[in-house]
């Protein structure tokens, strides 16, 4: 069965390595752990009532268990991958939205289709870097526009 895990927003990942080291280190039975990255403050454990309670007691940041079971029908929209496809051009103002540079805002400068790449200056700095980033890090801001 699966069941729905209540947590602090934000702090889902933690709450799923805890509770994943606790279970392989008292050989309970939990089966799987997700958490969809559109659903805050919630992760999905499949596994025994019983066992599931062990794992969270005292766990940070896990605020209770709904002991209503999930269908997997209900969830199986966030465990399929989608395929969003991203078209940059050279100009587009860009934000980064994972790794290191998360949140800086920056101007394409070179975009590799095949790899899926793309080379960005920073903005908001002195001295413009040019970084290279992944387009699933990529959210436009603001297409460049074209004559």
């Amino acid at each position: 069965m699966i069941y729905t895990v209540k947590t602090v927003a934000g702090r889902e990942n933690i709450v799923l390595d805890a509770i994943a080291s606790k279970a392989k280190s008292q050989a309970l039975d939990i089966r799987a752990l997700v958490h969809p990255e559109e659903i805050k403050g919630y992760v999905f454990v499949e596994g025994e009532i019983k066992d599931i309670e062990k794992a969270v007691q005292m766990v940070p940041h896990v605020r209770g268990i709904i002991k209503t079971p999930v269908e997997l029908k209900e969830i199986q929209r966030f465990l399929e991958p989608t395929a969003v496809e991203i078209e940059l051009d050279v100009g587009d103002t860009v934000e980064i939205i994972g790794g290191p540079f998360k949140g800086e805002k920056g101007k394409v400068v070179r975009y590799d289709k095949t790899k899926r790449e793309s080379v960005i200056e920073l903005l908001d700095v002195t001295v413009p870097i040019p970084i290279t980033i992944s387009v699933e890090f990529i959210k436009i801001l603001e297409k460049v526009k074209k004559p």
